[in-house]
């Protein structure tokens, strides 16, 4: 993929593409390694398709007049528009897709995936989660991102 290009996709178009690489590292690797293993190779197989991706990325909170430079660290900003949180566990809590809606919240940011690669089945371990998103530029992949996904978490 053409960097230049890359500057002008959609969130969803950008999640798609994570999704691919996220299932080719999967299937490489399997369920049950460290955390930052995943992160590592998923971010090498997106800068191999060209895209932006910015590792441990702090994520300022303000509350009243404080300014806090690190109350969240995002596991992957991919182009700037999307952010990727990853874990590796038996099974995901509640409290992880809260905890993506409240990075996308703070950062300004429309759109989070969380994966969990600590599952047989990927596909089993994806909450897709937005924020203000519209859902209808998902375009002609909408029935194949659906399949995907175990759970939706849709917010406003």
């Amino acid at each position: 993929m053409n960097t230049n290009r890359s500057t002008s996709l959609t969130e969803n178009q950008i999640s798609k593409i994570i999704l691919d690489a996220a299932f080719k590292v999967h299937t490489k690797t399997g369920p049950g390694l460290l955390e930052t293993v995943y992160e590592v190779t998923l971010a090498y197989e997106l800068v191999k398709q060209g895209l932006r991706v910015q590792r441990q990325v702090p994520i300022p909170i303000r509350y009243d007049e404080l300014a806090f430079d690190e109350g969240f660290r995002a596991d992957l900003l991919v182009e700037d528009k999307v952010v990727v949180e990853l874990k590796s566990l038996e099974q995901l809590a509640r409290v992880h897709s809260k905890q993506v809606l409240t990075q996308l919240r703070l950062s300004g940011r429309r759109l989070g995936l969380l994966i969990n690669f600590g599952e047989v089945r990927l596909k089993d371990g994806i909450e897709r989660i937005v924020n203000g998103l519209p859902e209808a530029g998902i375009g002609g992949f909408g029935e194949k991102l659906s399949s995907c996904f175990a759970s939706f978490a849709f917010f406003a």
